[in-house]
C-alpha cells in the first residue's frame, strides 16, 4: 500500500492527480468509475473525492500485466 512517508498512513490522490498517473481524462475515468473498472473514490466532502494512491497504482500495475498476457497469447498464436 502506497503511504504518506511523513506518516505511514495511507495516501490519498485527487482527481487530477489520479488522472495524470493513469494519462484518462476526467470523463473516461468516471465512465471507468461508473463501470465498476477503477478503483472506488473516497469521499471527503460534498463535492470533494480523492483516490487510494496504492489501489490507482495497482490497477495501473494490472493493465500492464494484461498488456503483457494478451502479448504473450498473441504471440502463442502465431508460433502454432
Amino acid at each position: 500500500m502506497s503511504t504518506n512517508p511523513f506518516t505511514n498512513e495511507p495516501c490519498l490522490v485527487s482527481m487530477k492527480t489520479a488522472c495524470a498517473l493513469t494519462s484518462l481524462s476526467r470523463t473516461m475515468l468516471n465512465r471507468y468509475r461508473g463501470e465498476g473498472r477503477f478503483p472506488a473514490a473516497v469521499s471527503l466532502g460534498d463535492k470533494r473525492i480523492a483516490f487510494v494512491k496504492s489501489e490507482v497504482s495497482e490497477w495501473i500495475s494490472a493493465r500492464i500485466a494484461a498488456r503483457a498476457a494478451n502479448d504473450n497469447s498473441k504471440s502463442g498464436t502465431q508460433a502454432a
